[in-house]
């Protein structure tokens, strides 16, 4: 991993999933994977209820090989702490009891302790949508209070399994203890989630049309939003750097600045209006650890990249191959010195759901032997594995990679 990284050709290519929540499988997909295999006993554990993603067990990560992990597993081990749990499709799991889900209309429903309703996750669907813009119709003068509002944000109100403990006053020295456990006692890479939103944040506030209104319209405002979340991002740095800089090699923000077609904004208003904002974040990271910055971001952001890596980004994922300009041997070229690709093994808006085994075969042995030569390059599919992949499609893309790549199903691992 730390060659592909550092842009060296390594033994073999690094592989993922589930080293963050958007390189993961879903619940779904993943029981039907185990019932496929005859995978005896074990618990799925829903830790991001928002998408209902599964957290690889150990014998997932020994039999696909798998290089990362996300610190969220050292806080998955006190089974007392989830619930049992049918999933859409009528199997079992379990999901966190920190997070206090109810039934309403056929829904299933999260409310703030005060009763407002932020989440839900309709009948036969997969995934829960947020139902609550907190700073919708809120005056700027109330910015100053913003952590009030973040906490009505789907995504924070239905917190990981570790971030839940935030507020914690032992929170700093408990990741620390379990970052130091992962890293001394396993031999993975890992990756930490810090997050640091501004383009996705804004809209979790104000809604995603009501916040494009004011990049576009009531800059003043946006811009108030804006530093008041890097202040934000910024304050909390310290004391999170202190605790697992020194036991993991990745840290991970991000924010959704695509479309299938291009950008959300124009570059000109990106390099105005986020830019220098990342930057700031992304340099008193750099300033603080080493460790590598990994930026999700969905979509089409060809024309945005050369920004985000002067930002001092070293990882973009998902690599969305299927969107506008998003051309893998073009990134390869153009950018390949500068960015490490993580994902875009697969593309899962197309092939990886909806074609044949072979399809994903072929899709899987181009993608490799574009984007690994000369290092740079981890394996993982283009996203979550979602609940329609056919299991024979998941087992196609894995032994493609290995083929490919010319090494053996990997002996165990610890874990």
């Amino acid at each position: 991993m730390l060659a592909a990284l550092n842009h060296q050709e390594p033994d073999r290519v690094p592989l993922d999933c589930g080293g963050m929540r958007s390189t993961g499988i879903t619940a779904v997909a993943y029981n039907r994977l185990k019932e496929h295999l005859g995978i005896q006993g074990g618990e799925t554990l829903l830790y991001d209820l928002v998408q209902q993603l599964a957290l690889p067990e150990q014998w997932y990560l020994d039999r696909f090989g798998v290089d990362v992990v996300d610190l969220e597993r050292a806080y998955c081990d006190d089974l007392s702490e989830w619930v049992d749990w049918t999933l859409p499709d009528g199997s079992t799991g379990k999901r966190p009891v920190w997070i206090p889900i109810e039934r309403a209309s056929g829904s299933w429903v999260y409310r703030h302790p005060q009763g407002e309703l932020l989440a839900e996750m309709p009948p036969k669907g997969y995934y829960f949508d947020q139902r609550c813009w907190p700073l919708m119709g809120v005056p700027e003068s109330e910015f100053g209070k913003l952590e009030e509002f973040i906490d009505k944000v789907m995504w924070k109100a239905m917190a990981t399994p570790s971030w839940r403990r935030a507020n914690e006053p032992d929170f700093y020295e408990e990741l620390q203890r379990r970052a130091r456990s992962l890293y001394e006692n396993t031999d993975y890479a890992i990756m930490v989630a810090y997050g640091a939103q501004l383009m996705e944040m804004g809209q979790f506030l104000c809604r995603i049309d009501n916040f494009l209104a004011d990049l576009a319209g009531n800059r003043r405002r946006a811009e108030a939003l804006l530093d008041r979340l890097v202040e934000i991002h910024i304050a909390g740095l310290d004391r999170f750097l202190k605790a697992v800089g020194p036991y993991v090699q990745i840290v991970q923000v991000g924010d959704d600045l695509g479309t299938q077609t291009g950008p959300e904004i124009s570059p000109r208003m990106f390099r105005e209006l986020f830019l220098p904002r990342y930057r700031a974040i992304y340099q008193e990271i750099k300033r603080r650890s080493n460790l590598y910055i990994f930026m999700h971001s969905c979509g089409s952001i060809y024309r945005l990249l050369p920004d985000i890596i002067e930002a001092g980004v070293d990882i973009i994922n998902p690599v969305q191959t299927s969107a506008a300009d998003m051309d893998p041997r073009r990134l390869k070229e153009e950018f390949g010195k500068e960015l490490v690709f993580w994902g875009g093994g697969c593309d899962t808006q197309r092939v990886l759901c909806h074609g044949t085994p072979d399809q994903v075969r072929r899709e899987v042995e181009e993608m490799v032997n574009t984007f690994a030569p000369g290092g740079g390059f981890v394996f993982a599919q283009v996203h979550n594995i979602l609940p329609e992949v056919p299991v024979e499609n998941i087992l196609a893309m894995y032994e493609a990679f290995r083929d490919c790549c010319g090494y053996p199903t990997p002996s165990p691992r610890t874990g």
